[in-house]
């Protein structure tokens, strides 16, 4: 699952194994991390109508008089279902997966969506912007914030009032939160540390309309397994006032801070990192673990945001693939090499990693050595051209190795070339692992044409509360079909 845009979930700019699926299987399996629907429970509904919040307004929810679970969600638009109980949310997701892919796999083949025994704070990576505060909302921070010491407006300055949370839906007005349900809690700790240190040092929030300010965003990632934590301040200018202070005060409120580093983004626009970087404090980089391997993360790496159910993903397909020491692997869109350098390490005989990224080629090969993996190498590449010299190659040996693809595509889904060359390729096994279920279906119908069977369908919840769903897709070639 590379990164993909909104894969993370619409304003939050900021995987066990199973056996084989059973005919009926559907119906009494509980899910991961729940009971099982009780008999009598209301039907619900297909699609994403299914996750819509309550049209209940002024602190309450579900029209039942019950209090909301957040107390923004009216207005936040980084959690599409948070009022909707969990259990609904889940049933809601395995009837929208089997609507699309109703007569393109066997019903049996689909399986019970995989959910979190604890879907909250689930969030291993925050990003908080910084704006100015208007009207009542300004005095109110003014008030509250105290007098400077030093910063970016001088020594003496009025404190700037500041804001830090997360973007009204369909607007660019944050909505200020002292608490999130889904985000790391000591990553909120961070950006409201941040903001709070602001005002001390008198340090102008970047107001994006001006191009003003010096403040844009903090980026905290928090170690899944080891718990160390990278902080980014992306800053509106290279000169840092000072920033050994700032750092000592972070630090001093937050001692679990690892790492801070300063990104600087001069450029009017809605990316949030820009190129030129450099360490405040700290190696400027943590480690985590993921599946039993190390890696080493930095503010422009990519690393999954919910890493315990990325386990349970990988796990899955993983599994899927069947992997018992004798099968050569191609991992395409391998990204920085999470699923294929757990592939190597879980029963594949050698794994190729694939990925037109150069940069993130490089993060696979620096975590294959960081590992001590020698049956993986990884390649820029187009990976629909290199699969066609593959099965070029294949053709003339006289007992090629069994195959198995990994796919991994971005939110769109493949190409037309891409699925081409792979039925070309002719793989026994291919794991497809989607972020957006529409685009998989699609795939998965042209290499039903082309000979494939879908064999099961396993649905992930990797971000509980919205409407996001991931999955895999197991599709087998025929014992002596040639698509």
């Amino acid at each position: 699952m590379r990164k993909r845009p909104g894969a993370e979930g619409a304003n939050h700019q900021s995987k066990a194994k199973r056996g084989p699926a059973k005919k009926g299987s559907r119906s009494g399996a509980p899910r991961r991390g729940r009971a099982p629907r009780a008999v009598g429970d209301a039907p619900v509904k297909l699609g994403r109508d299914a996750l819509a919040r309550p049209a209940s307004r002024g602190g309450r929810g579900g029209g039942t008089g019950e209090a909301r679970v957040c107390p923004v969600s009216d207005r936040c638009g980084g959690c599409t279902a948070v009022e909707v109980p969990y259990d609904r949310q889940l049933a809601a997701k395995d009837a929208r997966l089997l609507a699309l892919f109703e007569g393109v796999a066997p019903a049996a083949a689909l399986r019970p969506i995989i959910g979190m025994a604890d879907p909250t704070h689930y969030r291993n990576k925050v990003i908080s912007p910084y704006a100015p505060a208007r009207g009542r909302a300004a005095r109110a921070a003014a008030q509250a914030a105290g007098s400077p010491r030093r910063g970016a407006r001088g020594k003496g300055a009025p404190a700037p009032a500041i804001l830090t949370g997360m973007y009204e839906r369909g607007s660019h007005r944050l909505i200020p939160t002292a608490t999130c349900l889904v985000e790391n809690e000591r990553a909120k700790a961070v950006t409201l540390a941040v903001r709070d240190i602001m005002a001390r040092h008198g340090m102008e929030p970047y107001d994006e309309d001006a191009g003003t300010g010096f403040m844009r965003h903090a980026v905290v990632r928090v170690g899944h397994q080891s718990g160390e934590v990278l902080v980014t301040l992306v800053t509106n200018g290279a000169e840092f006032p000072s920033a050994k202070a700032f750092c000592r005060e972070l630090v001093r409120r937050c001692p679990f801070v690892t790492t801070v580093v300063q990104n600087v983004n001069t450029r009017q626009t809605n990316v949030i990192l820009g190129e030129e970087e450099r360490t405040l404090y700290g190696p400027g980089f943590i480690l985590d673990t993921l599946c039993g391997l190390s890696f080493r993360i930095s503010s422009q790496s990519f690393y999954q945001v919910n890493a315990a159910q990325t386990e349970v993903l990988y796990d899955c397909a993983i599994a899927l693939a069947g992997l018992d020491g004798t099968q050569e692997v191609v991992d395409a869109y391998c990204g920085t090499g999470t699923i294929g350098l757990a592939a190597a390490a879980r029963g594949a005989a050698r794994v190729t990693g694939v990925d037109n990224v150069e940069s993130a080629i490089r993060d696979a090969r620096a975590n294959a050595a960081h590992n001590g993996i020698e049956n993986a190498q990884f390649m820029a590449a187009d990976a629909g051209v290199f699969m066609r010299a593959l099965a070029s190659r294949r053709a003339d040996e006289e007992a090629p190795a069994p195959l198995v693809v990994f796919m991994d595509p971005p939110r769109s889904g493949s190409t037309p070339e891409f699925l081409d060359a792979l039925a070309a390729l002719a793989p026994e096994r291919v794991v497809y692992i989607s972020c957006d279920p529409s685009t998989q279906v699609r795939d998965v119908r042209r290499l039903v044409r082309a000979g494939y069977e879908v064999a099961a369908v396993q649905p992930v919840d990797m971000f509980p509360h919205t409407d996001h769903i991931e999955s895999v897709a197991l599709l087998v070639r025929p014992e002596g079909a040639r698509p």
